[in-house]
């Protein structure tokens, strides 16, 4: 069985948690094994991804506002494979800028429908872990 490592930077619990429930149905369905590791605000990822480079991850999920009023964009892109980060803001503008800074991948986050936002993020998992 294949280990997938998975960045997630968000800091919505619900978000979060469709987030984990579709990467437990990808285990399944894919026979892969994911370790996710959230980081909820972007102190933590300058901290923690910024300054450690030797931490590799195979997937990055990227929203881009915090709770604490900064940017998950702040993250060093040059540490991950640009096609297999996704962008999942709720704001498209953002999705938008991410693309800007060299990401490939988007899925616009709806509050209101988490559901479909799930669904469209299976979609381009499953073609990263493909």
């Amino acid at each position: 069985m294949r280990n997938i490592r998975v960045l997630v930077l968000e800091d919505d619990l619900e978000t979060n948690k469709n987030i984990l429930q579709l990467l437990r149905e990808i285990e399944n369905e894919k026979e892969v094994c994911f370790s996710v590791s959230i980081l909820s605000d972007y102190v933590e990822v300058e901290e923690y991804v910024n300054k450690n480079p030797q931490i590799r991850f195979d997937v990055l999920l990227l929203d881009r506002d915090c709770f604490l009023g900064g940017s998950f964009h702040v993250v060093n892109l040059d540490y991950f494979d640009k096609d297999k980060i996704v962008s999942i803001s709720s704001v498209p503008k953002y999705n938008k800028d991410a693309k800007k800074l060299g990401v490939r991948r988007s899925v616009w986050k709806d509050y209101k429908n988490l559901k479909s936002f799930k669904e469209k993020l299976r979609g381009q998992l499953i073609e990263i872990v493909e």
